[in-house]
């Protein structure tokens, strides 16, 4: 059961689009107004789980910790930073009672979960204009399941987005991505896509291209799909100021900029230099806006990553020039207080609808490539709110080459998907640092199962293409493992966002009932059938897995699938560093292909059943159609 409880006068976010019942008087939550908001508070039982919140930081249990809701740029991912670059405000308390919260707000909120052992949580709702949907179910699971009815059908990605991506902020030109393509042929090594950084824009204006870097880039891309490999260009939030730039020109003679005090275009600097930033709050700005992308489309690309859409803000025609990147916080956050949108003919200041911006970007590309387009595309962004899924999927942003964030990737999958992100994934391999071959193979290991499988770095790093490590051979056996993988993973995904379902979930979901899975989270169960169980720490091959059922162990090496059957309980697996190890529930199949350099190659009609079940339903299309029903799927008998 789902109730919706308003409070003040709330801006509408579009984030819950199924109806619901409206109540009174919530008694999940105690109330305490406060001079700047709303606080909700509510005891903890000693072991009661908290679920949730996205994309943060720390455990899949949230307690302990202090997350705020504010979209941020900061590519510094501690431990105790309280915001990353989305705001998902849903919670799921597992205790005596299963109930889940939505505080659904653009403002910033503060959740404080058993902070400092005050055995509460405490929300903080700024402003105090907010829906909160409140959902209690007999297990947790049922609760996530409601919350993800009502919030509407995950974006469905062509089968191509399942493949392997390589990215790097510093491929400057068309001979760049050639030497990239070549160098995965020469190795051998599956390779779908390849990612361009801003560098292929002229001057870093959205909607353009470098002449003299991509000479031709309609004809660029056809010669790349003809190897199976699709360009995903990159597009940023800010609009330089650029007379004489179709989309500056249009942008300020329809108004369509955000505005400052003054009612003049808001100007602040990011990568083109000084940008104003369209009003996506605005329906017709949205259209217009994700209409650009037709300028790209019609050059063979179908596939888009949306970044710097917190907004992020280097200096603003407010603020002094920062010397550092990011800009410093207060300053970015005086910014935000200083520009505004304009909403049926009213001035709404930015820093109260903030963490919108990233979600309604998004919305304005997905809309439109969906409307402009006769296939089903890629399009993932950096920020996101609830409501964000329906038009694409995310990337977890800025991580860093370190064992801390590999581990802190999969932490985040199962809370993503709470908040109904499930195309998601990190930059494997991290993109601040330099990765080593140890880490980088784990670290493909771990994203060889989320659905955004993309290797990207920074500028000025290692160079972390696959194929630059020795012993290519590894590389080759851990990323062909993903292509063996595809028909269970990609049905997996499809059957999930069919049906208002999580890909990943903790071990506690399906086993609730068992004390020791509740505090697992070094294993996931993806999708229906498989657990994954990889390796997150530096120089370890040995690691302890519990299983909370007879199982059936799966080793994948490059002698291919291997099976054994293992008993309930704690077992110790070896796990080298050109090996997967995972198991498959008990009573259950997982289908597996044969491979292929790109997933062009790829049948997913030819597949062979591991694990002891009888039957299994796979999902199957053509990959890119976008009449996707369950009527696509077909039983497979053992």
């Amino acid at each position: 059961m789902i109730v919706k409880y308003t409070f003040g006068n709330p801006f509408p976010t579009d984030a819950v689009i199924a109806p619901v019942n409206e109540g009174e008087n919530q008694t999940a939550f105690s109330l305490r107004r406060e001079k700047d908001g709303v606080v909700f508070e509510r005891a903890l039982q000693a072991d009661e789980i908290v679920y949730g919140l996205g994309e943060t930081m720390r455990g899949i249990n949230k307690r302990g910790g202090r997350y705020v809701s504010f979209n941020t740029d900061d590519m510094h991912h501690r431990e105790d930073m309280p915001s990353l670059y989305g705001s998902h405000n849903f919670i799921l308390f597992d205790g005596e009672r299963k109930i889940g919260a939505f505080f659904d707000t653009p403002a910033c909120v503060t959740f404080s979960i058993d902070f400092e052992k005050s055995g509460k949580a405490e929300i903080f709702c700024e402003g105090g204009n907010l829906n909160l949907y409140l959902i209690e179910s007999e297990s947790a699971y049922g609760v996530a399941r409601e919350f993800l009815s009502v919030i509407g059908r995950s974006f469905l990605p062509p089968l191509w987005a399942f493949g392997f991506g390589q990215s790097r902020w510093g491929y400057k030109t068309q001979k760049d991505i050639q030497r990239v393509v070549r160098g995965y042929e020469k190795a051998g090594i599956p390779l779908d896509y390849v990612c361009l950084d801003i560098d292929y824009m002229d001057r870093f204006i959205d909607f353009t291209v470098n002449k003299k870097r991509f000479p031709d880039l309609k004809s660029f891309s056809a010669a790349m799909k003809e190897k199976g490999v699709r360009l995903v260009p990159i597009i940023d939030a800010g609009v330089k100021i650029e007379p004489g730039d179709p989309t500056y020109d249009e942008g300020v003679e329809k108004g369509y900029f955000c505005v400052n005090e003054e009612g003049k275009p808001f100007a602040a600097a990011v990568w083109p230099g000084m940008t104003h930033f369209p009003d996506f709050l605005q329906p017709q700005v949205r259209e217009w806006f994700g209409n650009k992308y037709a300028i790209l489309t019609d050059q063979g690309i179908d596939g888009f990553w949306n970044d710097m859409n917190e907004p992020s803000i280097f200096h603003s025609e407010y603020t002094p020039r920062s010397q550092k990147y990011p800009a410093n916080e207060k300053y970015r956050e005086r910014d935000y207080k200083r520009f505004f949108h304009t909403v049926d003919g009213k001035k709404i200041r930015h820093y109260d609808v903030h963490n919108l911006y990233g979600y309604l970007m998004t919305r304005a590309a997905g809309e439109q490539l969906q409307r402009n387009i006769d296939h089903r595309y890629l399009l993932f962004t950096r920020s996101s709110y609830i409501g964000s899924h329906r038009y694409g999927g995310i990337w977890t942003g800025d991580n860093a080459s370190c064992w801390e964030h590999l581990r802190q990737n999969m932490l985040q999958m199962p809370s993503l998907n709470l908040c109904g992100i499930l195309y998601a994934g990190a930059d494997t391999g991290g993109f601040s640092g330099n990765a080593t071959r140890e880490l980088l193979l784990r670290w493909l290991a771990l994203s060889a199962f989320t659905p955004l499988m993309r290797n990207h770095c920074m500028i000025g790093m290692r160079k972390q293409e696959c194929y630059r490590f020795s012993r290519a051979e590894d590389f080759r056996t851990i990323v062909g493992f993903r292509y063996r993988i595809l028909p269970y993973l990609y049905s997996e995904f499809m059957k999930a966002a069919l049906t208002n379902d999580m890909l990943f979930k903790p071990l506690s979901f399906l086993f609730p009932d068992d004390e020791r899975a509740r505090g697992i989270e070094d294993q996931l169960l993806v999708g229906d059938s498989l657990m994954m169980t990889p390796v997150l720490e530096k120089g370890k091959k040995k690691r302890t897995v519990y299983l909370p059922e007879d199982m059936t162990m799966v080793r994948y090496n490059r002698e291919g699938f291997s099976c054994s059957q293992a008993q309930k309980g704690e077992t110790t697996i070896t796990v080298n560093l050109n090996e997967i190890v995972f198991f498959i529930r008990k009573g259950k199949l997982v289908p597996v292909g044969i491979g292929g350099k790109n997933t062009a190659e790829i049948d997913l009609n030819e597949v062979a059943l591991l694990g002891d079940g009888k039957i299994y339903e796979q999902y199957l299309d053509d990959g890119l159609t976008k009449d996707c029903t369950l009527k696509n799927v077909r039983i497979l008998k053992k």
